[in-house]
C-alpha cells in the first residue's frame, strides 16, 4: 500500500479525503483533487441523513416481525391520491428503454456493453461488481474513456475489440447506501460507497454527456424507503447546483427491490420527480428482501428457487402494480433481469436460454412494461424483438394506463401462492452456486456465470437466506428430509471438497473463505442484512 494521498483542501479547510490505497495507472486521473474535494463535499452534506436512515432500517429490523409492519403508509396517501403530478419527461437517450443490457464496468465487459445493440447499458458498480479498489476506480476509467469514444480492448490472444458508431445509453448503477469505501477515508472514517461512485461519475463526465447529447443517468439500488429516495434527489440538486449543470439534468431509475419499497412506489416517484426516469423490477433482490421481512414467520416460507417465478401469484402482483404506478405518473416501468447465458459448446442449453428469453420478455411487454433487463449481449436481440412485436415504431408504452389493475397490501405478501415445495437438490444447490459465487467474488469477480445463468450479489442473498430460512423453522423437503444445520454443513463440506478438486494454493483459499462466508451470513442466528457488508470488511477492504 503506497503513502496516502490527499484532496487538494485549502489550507486551513477541513481535512481532506485521505486515500489509503495503491495509486496504479491512470488512476490519478479519476482521484483529482478537485474530484475527491466534490466526494467530500457530498459525503459532508449527506453523511449523516445517510446514517440516520441506515439506522432507521436497522431499528426496523430490530424490532422484530418487520413484514407484519408493511403496508402503504397512510401518512402518504395524499402523494397517492393526488393525480395531477408526473415525473419528467424522458432526457435525451432514454425514451426508448425496449432492450437495456447490465453488468459490470470491466474494460472487456463496457466494450462488450457499448457493441451489444441495446438501448441502453446499465453500468453496474454494485451487485455485478465486486468491489476491490482495483474495480472501483478502473471502472470510472472505463466509463471515462468511454463516453469520450476512446476505449478498446485487447485480449489475452491478441485480438483487438473496437467500440461501433453506435452504442447504447450509459446509466451507471452506484453502491447501496449500506457499502462503505474503505480505501478513502474522510475524517478517519469511509466514505460511502454511494457517493464515492456517483460523485466521481458526475464529476468527471455530466458535461461531457449533455455536450453529446446524453446526460447523467442512474439507477439507485437496495432504498427501503422513500425518503432514502429523498436523499438521493437532495444529492442530486446539490450535485447539480455545484457544477453549474442545469437543475432537472440528471435522471435516475430507482430500483424496486425491497419488499418494503414496492408499498411505496409512488412515493419513490414522488421524491424523484424532477429527476425521475422511472422505476425497475428488481425481481432476484426483491425476494431476497421478502425472506428478510418474513424471516421469523412460518407462513411465508418460499420453494426452491428456481420454481419462484414472475408467473407466481405476489411477484406477477407486484410488477402489476409497478407498470400502473409508471403509467399513471408518466414514467418508464423497466421488467426485470433474464440471467440466461448462450453457450456455443452446448447447443441446446442455448435453444433453452432464447426459449425462456422471449417468454420471459414477451410476458413482460404483454404486460405493459416499456423495456426489460438481459444480462448477456446474445440476448439483446431476442428482448428486442419480444418488444419490438408490441411497441412496434413507438418508443414506449407510456399511453397504456393499467386501470384494470387492483393490487392489495395481501397481494404483494402472500408467498403461499408460489405454491411448490423444498427438495435437498434445492437445499444443494443453493450452497453449491453460493460457494461457487463466493470463491469468485473474494477473487474480484461480480458476474459469474454458473449453469448457464449469469448469477450476481443477489443469487447469493437469496440462497443464504432460503437456507438460513428453511433451517430456522425445520422446513421437511419433498423426500422427507429436514433442513437442519447439521444437514446444511454436511452439504457445505461436500461443495467444498468438490469445488476445491484440481485447484491450486490459491483457487483453495478462495473456496475457504467463501465456506467462512457463508457459514458467517447464512448458519448463524443472527444474519447480516447483506452479505457483502460482512465479505467486503473480512476479505475485500484491503484489495
Amino acid at each position: 500500500m503506497t503513502s496516502p494521498v490527499q484532496s487538494g483542501a485549502p489550507s486551513g479547510a477541513a481535512p481532506a479525503i485521505t486515500v489509503e490505497a495503491e495509486l496504479r495507472p491512470r488512476f490519478d486521473e479519476i482521484l483529482t483533487p478537485d474530484a475527491l474535494d466534490f466526494v467530500a463535499e457530498l459525503t459532508r452534506r449527506f453523511g449523516p441523513r445517510r446514517a440516520e436512515l441506515l439506522q432507521a432500517r436497522a431499528d426496523r429490523y430490530a424490532a422484530g416481525d418487520p413484514g407484519h409492519t408493511l403496508g402503504f403508509r397512510p401518512g402518504t396517501a395524499s402523494v397517492r391520491e393526488d393525480t395531477s403530478w408526473r415525473v419528467a419527461p424522458p432526457g435525451p437517450g432514454l425514451a426508448d428503454r425496449r432492450a437495456e443490457m447490465t453488468g459490470p464496468t470491466s474494460r472487456k465487459m463496457t466494450v462488450n456493453a457499448l457493441n451489444s445493440g441495446a438501448k441502453a447499458w446499465m453500468a453496474d458498480f454494485e451487485d455485478a461488481t465486486a468491489p476491490t479498489w482495483f474495480n472501483v476506480v478502473d471502472g470510472q476509467i472505463n466509463l471515462y474513456d468511454a463516453i469520450r469514444h476512446q476505449i478498446d480492448f485487447t485480449d489475452a490472444n491478441g485480438r483487438r475489440y473496437e467500440v461501433g458508431a453506435s452504442t447504447p445509453t450509459i446509466l451507471v448503477r452506484p453502491r447501496g447506501w449500506h457499502l462503505d469505501e474503505r480505501h478513502l477515508l474522510l475524517d478517519g472514517a469511509p466514505v460511502p460507497g454511494s457517493f464515492v461512485d456517483f460523485g466521481l461519475y458526475f464529476f468527471h463526465n455530466a458535461q461531457t454527456l449533455i455536450t453529446s447529447g446524453a446526460g447523467p443517468y442512474f439507477y439507485l439500488p437496495k432504498m427501503e424507503s422513500y425518503l432514502e429516495a429523498r436523499l438521493w434527489n437532495d444529492a442530486f440538486t446539490y450535485a447539480q447546483e455545484r457544477l453549474e449543470i442545469p437543475y432537472g439534468t440528471i435522471r435516475a431509475t430507482c430500483l424496486i427491490e425491497t419488499t418494503p419499497a414496492a408499498f411505496e412506489m409512488e412515493e419513490f416517484l414522488y421524491e424523484l420527480r424532477d429527476h425521475s426516469a422511472g422505476l425497475n423490477a428488481g425481481r432476484w433482490d426483491y425476494i431476497f428482501s421478502m425472506i428478510k421481512n418474513f424471516a421469523e414467520d412460518q407462513d411465508h416460507l418460499l420453494p426452491d428457487r428456481s420454481q419462484v417465478t414472475m408467473t407466481s401469484p405476489f411477484m406477477a402482483a407486484y410488477a402489476s402494480l409497478l407498470v400502473k404506478t409508471c403509467h399513471a405518473r408518466g414514467a418508464h416501468a423497466i421488467g426485470g433481469m433474464a440471467a440466461f447465458v448462450p453457450s456455443k459448446a452446448n447447443p441446446e442449453a442455448t435453444a433453452a436460454a432464447l426459449e425462456k428469453t422471449t417468454a420471459d420478455k414477451s410476458r413482460e411487454a404483454a404486460a405493459g412494461f416499456d423495456g426489460s433487463w438481459v444480462a448477456h449481449p446474445a440476448l439483446v436481440q431476442t428482448c428486442l424483438d419480444a418488444f419490438d412485436a408490441v411497441l412496434g415504431e413507438a418508443p414506449h408504452q407510456l399511453g397504456r394506463q393499467r386501470d384494470d389493475v387492483s393490487v392489495t397490501a395481501a397481494d404483494l405478501v402472500e408467498v403461499a401462492s408460489a405454491g411448490g415445495g423444498v427438495t435437498l437438490n434445492g437445499v444443494r444447490t443453493n450452497i453449491r452456486v453460493s460457494l461457487e459465487y463466493l470463491a469468485a467474488w473474494v477473487g474480484g469477480a461480480g458476474a459469474v456465470a454458473i449453469d448457464h445463468l449469469m448469477e450476481d450479489a443477489a443469487t447469493v442473498e437469496i440462497s443464504r437466506m432460503q437456507v438460513w430460512h428453511w433451517i430456522r423453522h425445520g422446513v421437511i423437503t419433498d423426500d422427507g428430509q429436514t433442513v437442519t444445520d447439521e444437514l446444511a454443513r454436511t452439504l457445505l463440506a461436500e461443495e467444498a471438497e468438490r469445488l476445491s478438486e484440481g485447484t491450486d494454493e490459491a483457487g483453495r483459499g478462495r473456496v475457504a473463505a467463501a465456506v467462512e462466508i457463508f457459514e458467517a451470513t447464512c448458519l448463524t442466528p443472527d444474519w447480516p442484512q447483506f452479505f457483502t457488508t460482512y465479505a467486503y470488511d473480512h476479505y475485500l477492504a484491503d484489495q
